[in-house]
């Protein structure tokens, strides 16, 4: 049992002083496939949405240190240094404090639904003294519905009930004193070397576990990472990189739906003090088909299965008109949320406004029917076969893009500027109607080949004719432009132009010339009718890696590789971007730079090896 100290009366509210500021980098994660919390290097968790990705925030410190509620607790050690790692091959996060005289731990995970069981969710905190006599303090402070409703606290023996119209009642709990504050509760124990204390928040009339169920859970949910990480098939080089990468993935899928969300934040900025700080949130259906070819390279077909039935659900059933489909939609495959800003919420290093929701979701991206054709016919090589009714879907989807392949849209990188004609979603265009001729011939399904055939051979001379620019040497990213663009370092990734091809090597030094700074790749260099100029794109960075590799260039392949990997943060996360000194920018951690991230460290893996019959040598 802690030793406890005495805090203020429930009836006597105390000020709460705001977390200090923290940097995006400065974060593990935790997450149980229904939500994820970011937990800061000083033992605050200062984002957490619940029960799900997509639900209002609880806790958004890292948005509004002052009011967007936090859940910090932490020894008091003098000069201690801190490390933070994850138990090996799991989600579960430890945070070690190291001081002259003595030592504390803190574990943190999640455990439910399904998949980490133990019923519905539960965020558990265990603080262990590993050395000397440590007191520690605990300061719960939630902030219902994106930090717009103070709760009600209630406090009792050992527990404090968080509660707010329309909003989860949230239970904390542990063998400690607990005093309420405005809208929290804190509390201070002490505890000697040896002891452990768990502290539990779950909502309110949950069965609590006893200590003994508590030890299960951590145990089971350890177990149960490690035997997902260990179904790993990839053996090569940078096998921790790519195991954590993994290990993200699986934790932004959602066992209940099968959907996949692209971040597990919003608002977090492209640029400091900008306002491109977008809600990640959703399912693109882009981010999430090339999640599960990520996962399929590494032998994960239940998550391709998974994700595979709950799009082919879409196409079937879900799509708005004839086999279009949006580009984002919610976890359950309803519309995605509604933009909104929160301009009560100082922001990121005050970059506002802080947004919820997407007004992208209804920009027209024709590149997304090429990413979802290739995972659905990749989960088909590898997984299961596909269903009549989800053929016709297929089908649909299909002819829609026949229909449509030559407008203009927004683009992969959802600029708010006049549509154009892009090379990169008229490459997917191409892709999702190979894809679809492939399916259809390896599963001897019914199709209207000779009319996709055409429509396949019109595409890929259009980009030939269209997209190639003589004067400049190399192909554009839109149709009468001059400028390149990140996204075409897809070309030979999916199979349209050969990656030794003079034409694309011709592309590739422009690339490499104009919108690279040694590892970092931009997405591009051009006014796209948002404010400020942003950093460099990390999966495109990574893409460029994987096309040095395929072009032979295997020594600034593997250069580049090495930095790359050396600008992740401290357990191996990263964001959506880098700023030019390679900091993290953008919502955390991004589902697209780590599915790029095994993509590249895939091939380049067989590259330097010169193994021909590298299963992905492509």
């Amino acid at each position: 049992m802690a030793e406890r100290s005495n805090g203020a009366p429930a009836s006597t509210p105390a000020p709460t002083p705001p977390p200090p500021p923290r940097t995006i980098a400065e974060h593990g994660v935790i997450g149980n496939l229904a939500t994820m919390a970011l937990v800061a290097v000083d033992g605050a968790i200062d984002f957490l949405c619940w029960p799900d990705f997509d639900s209002p925030s609880v806790f958004a410190a890292l948005l509004d240190p002052e009011h967007g509620g936090h859940f910090t607790l932490a020894p008091e050690i003098e000069n201690a240094r801190v490390i933070q790692s994850y138990v090996p091959d799991t989600n579960v996060l430890q945070t070690h404090w190291l001081g002259d005289a003595a030592g504390a731990e803190i574990t943190d995970l999640m455990s439910g639904p399904e998949e980490l069981g133990h019923g519905r969710p539960r965020l558990l905190r265990r603080v262990r003294v590993t050395r000397g006599s440590v007191r520690l303090t605990l300061d719960c402070q939630p902030r219902f519905d994106y930090a717009r409703q103070l709760p009600q606290v209630e406090v009792g023996d050992g527990y404090v009930v968080f509660s707010a119209p329309d909003a989860p009642r949230l239970r904390l709990s542990g063998p400690v004193d607990f005093s309420a504050t405005k809208g929290g509760a804190r509390a201070s124990f002490a505890l000697q070397a040896g002891q452990v204390l768990d502290i539990v928040l779950d909502e309110d009339g949950d069965d609590q576990p006893d200590q003994q169920g508590r030890d299960a859970l951590v145990a089971d949910v350890i177990r149960r990472w490690q035997s997902w990480a260990a179904r790993s098939t990839y053996t090569g080089r940078w096998r921790g990189a790519v195991t954590r990468s993994a290990l993200v993935l699986k934790m932004m899928t959602s066992c209940r739906h099968g959907s996949i969300v692209a971040a597990a934040t919003f608002g977090l900025p492209e640029v400091p003090g900008g306002s491109r700080n977008w809600d990640y949130r959703a399912t693109w259906i882009r981010d999430a088909s090339f999640t599960v070819y990520a996962l399929i390279r590494l032998g994960y077909t239940d998550e391709a299965k998974a994700f595979t039935r709950w799009a082919s659900d879409l196409a079937s059933c879900g799509a708005e008109e004839d086999g279009h489909l949006r580009i984002m939609y919610a976890l359950d495959g309803s519309p995605a949320m509604e933009e909104t800003d929160l301009g009560h919420m100082a922001g990121y290093a005050d970059s506002r406004p802080v947004r919820i929701g997407n007004a992208a979701s209804t920009q027209l991206q024709l590149d997304i029917f090429g990413a979802l054709l290739d995972s659905i016919y990749l989960s088909n090589k590898y997984g299961e076969a596909i269903s009549h009714a989800d053929w016709v879907g297929v089908c649909r989807v299909v002819d829609f893009v026949c229909e449509n392949w030559q407008r203009p849209d927004a683009g992969i990188w959802e600029g708010r500027e006049e549509p154009k004609e892009h090379l990169h979603s008229r490459l997917m265009c191409w892709v999702a109607v190979d894809r679809a001729i492939r399916l259809a011939g390896k599963r001897s399904l019914a199709a209207p080949f000779e009319r996709w055939i055409a429509v396949r051979n019109a595409i890929s001379t259009d980009i030939w004719d269209n997209f190639w620019n003589e004067d400049c040497g190399h192909f554009v990213r839109s149709k009468g432009s001059t400028e390149l663009d990140g996204a075409m370092l897809m070309m030979p990734l999916v199979r349209f132009v050969g990656s030794t091809d003079p034409a694309w090597i011709k592309t590739l030094d422009a690339i490499g010339a104009e919108l690279s700074d040694d590892a970092l790749v931009m997405r591009y260099d051009r006014d796209d009718g948002l404010e400020g100029r942003e950093g460099a794109f990390a999966a495109c960075s990574f893409w460029y890696v994987e096309c040095l590799a395929r072009a032979g260039r295997i020594e600034q392949a593997r250069s580049h590789m090495e930095k790359l990997l050396s600008y992740g943060n401290h357990v191996g996360l990263y964001a959506e971007e880098f700023t030019s000194k390679a900091e993290l920018l953008g919502n955390f951690p991004q589902a697209f730079t780590h599915l790029a991230l095994i993509s590249a460290t895939f091939y380049l893996d067989g590259a330097i090896d010169g193994d021909r019959n590298h299963p992905w040598r492509m």
